[in-house]
């Protein structure tokens, strides 16, 4: 939605919003000041906060948002990240803030003085008046002035181009998506996934992509065009390629070929993540294999449940499920399949109150996340009966994925996958395998799960692709170290439990 062509609004109200000002800085140490200085008098007056994040300068730009502290008094404030976080990572945390602080809004405006700090009061007002769930402030709208402001010309070319091929590819009628000069609601960015986009410069396009899968409403203004002493910092072909790149991955997931979870803007809950329609996902192989057994009121303890998938399924062949995580959510939307939930961390397994012995302990993904793994095996034997069953499952972190990844030196966890933020431990099947042994557990057989095509991949669901789908598996099973996604195994307890 194009805003009105009109100059900046001299004065507005927060008509009882709350406000934020997020400065984006970074060796900004002779710009700052004079940024600073031409914000309007009725944005300090109508704003809770300016904050200023310095995204590890390597000037002075700190020292000098200090030295402003008496002219400016308590609003503003100043943060300095203890590692460059790149531009979208900075952005991330700015938002974050915004949202921390329990804010309405939040406008970004660049430290180096690109952006017009006196268009401000125009870029709150459709923020301010809920007009706008985004608004961009837009060298486009009116393409000639762009030029005059001092715009290279091949800036502006790439502009046009780019803009185009992301409204084309995107479904999106905007003027620029590469402008700097943003608003937010907070109530939009709590929508949004935004800790997933990209922490480069791209992530000015993925943010826009998001509000397009929200139904947000983006309001464009038009503002000056300036190019001064600041330094571009941009690598112009890379941020070509990758904003191309993302619309592209963008518009697969709409035509749901791909998953990019960034995107999916459903409410999430935890039974979401049941993976029961791959025949070869690790809670298939799981439930598979325990269906030979006699289930009807077996003891079953699950730890780390999380979406409760084998134990839903568990429950409904007679079984008799006892739950443990660490999620107060999981434990909620799950309660009725447990006889009882326990909300405990793992780590403190004997203090967690945990009664009787069980037939079955499932143990699905939680090994990696624990500090003493070693010790946990070994203490869990007291909670099943002689001859009960362990299922245990890990990440195979030799995967070949994680493989390649490695020969050119990338080790970078992620909140899904192999390699998980968070874990603490990773292991080959090896390594997992002689750790077992070692606590005592007398190990049945392992099995492999494929990787996660489907959720990858949705469209290869359709019958058509199951050729392809059972080579990928003739393959996983021929060769375990190289494509098997996770080791699953299957022990038995040969000990008394009460004598450990």
């Amino acid at each position: 939605v194009c805003g009105p062509e009109s100059v900046a609004v001299q004065e507005f109200s927060n008509c009882g919003k709350r406000l934020g000002l997020f400065v984006l800085t970074y060796n900004a140490e002779k710009l700052i000041r004079e940024t600073l200085s031409r914000i309007p008098k009725c944005v300090w007056r109508e704003v809770e906060v300016v904050y200023v994040v310095d995204d590890c300068s390597m000037d002075d730009t700190t020292r000098e948002v200090v030295s402003l502290g008496e002219d400016y008094g308590e609003k503003l404030k100043i943060f300095r990240n203890r590692v460059n976080r790149r531009y979208g990572g900075n952005q991330k945390f700015g938002y974050q803030y915004a949202i921390d602080m329990g804010l309405d809004a939040v406008v970004m405006l660049h430290g180096d003085g690109q952006y017009a700090p006196e268009f401000l009061p125009a870029m709150f007002k459709p923020l301010v008046e809920d007009d706008a769930d985004v608004v961009i402030g837009s060298r486009m709208l009116n393409r000639s002035d762009a030029l005059k402001g001092g715009m290279p010309k091949y800036k502006y070319a790439a502009n046009i181009f780019l803009t185009g091929v992301e409204n084309f590819i995107g479904g999106m009628r905007l003027s620029e998506f590469h402008s700097g000069y943003r608003g937010y609601s907070t109530r939009f960015l709590r929508r949004i996934p935004l800790w997933k986009d990209s922490n480069e410069w791209h992530f000015d396009s993925q943010i826009l992509f998001q509000a397009r899968q929200a139904k947000s409403k983006i309001v464009e203004l038009p503002i000056p065009t300036h190019y001064g002493d600041e330094v571009c910092h941009v690598n112009g072909v890379a941020y070509g390629l990758n904003c191309i790149a993302s619309v592209l991955m963008y518009r697969l997931h709409c035509m749901r070929l791909v998953f990019l979870s960034k995107y999916d803007l459903r409410p999430e809950k935890v039974t979401d993540r049941r993976k029961f329609d791959d025949p070869y996902s690790s809670h298939t192989i799981i439930l598979d294999r325990l269906r030979k057994m006699n289930l009807e009121g077996a003891k079953v303890l699950d730890l780390g449940f999380g979406c409760a998938a084998v134990a839903s399924k568990l429950k409904i062949e007679g079984a008799v499920v006892d739950g443990v995580d660490i999620s107060a959510k999981a434990a909620e939307e799950n309660r009725d399949i447990f006889r009882n939930v326990y909300v405990a961390d793992l780590n403190e397994l004997d203090s967690i109150g945990i009664t009787g012995r069980y037939d079955i302990v499932l143990c699905a993904d939680v090994v990696q996340y624990l500090v003493k793994p070693s010790e946990f095996l070994s203490r869990l034997k007291k909670y099943l009966v002689k001859g009960g069953i362990l299922v245990i499952s890990v990440p195979n972190v030799v995967y070949l994925w994680t493989r390649l990844q490695m020969l050119f030196g990338i080790f970078s966890p992620h909140h899904r996958g192999i390699i998980e933020e968070g874990a603490l431990h990773f292991y080959t099947d090896a390594e997992f395998s002689c750790l077992l042994r070692r606590t005592g557990w007398d190990l049945e057989c392992r099995q492999v799960s494929s990787m996660p095509i489907f959720l990858v991949f949705p469209f290869m669901k359709a019958a058509i692709f199951k050729p392809v789908v059972w080579m990928g598996r003739l393959v996983t099973v021929l060769m375990k170290g190289l494509f098997g996604y996770q080791n699953i195994y299957f022990c038995k307890n040969p000990n008394e439990s009460e004598l450990l």
